[in-house]
């Protein structure tokens, strides 16, 4: 079976890899050597999903109203 490649991911596919990553990891039930490569896969879907939030923040660090209720960043907010 083919992977998709993390970098290709969106932030929900890759929590739900990691989810079931994690999940065989804690049973415990697979070969030491498809344990490392479920922990690289783990790491490499955590930074994804890490570099998405991030994104997210400045997103919405973007669009963060000042007191006047107008935005703060240069980011359009539609229907304002």
């Amino acid at each position: 079976m083919t992977q998709t490649p993390v970098d290709q991911m969106t932030f929900e596919q890759a929590m739900k890899e990691l989810e079931a990553v994690v999940g065989q990891l804690e049973r415990g039930d697979v070969a030491l050597d498809q344990s490392i490569s479920l922990y690289e896969r783990g790491a490499a879907l955590k930074k994804r999903c890490e570099e998405e939030l991030k994104r997210a923040e400045e997103k919405v660090a973007a669009i963060t109203l000042d007191a006047s209720g107008q935005p703060t960043g240069t980011t359009p907010v539609e229907g304002m």
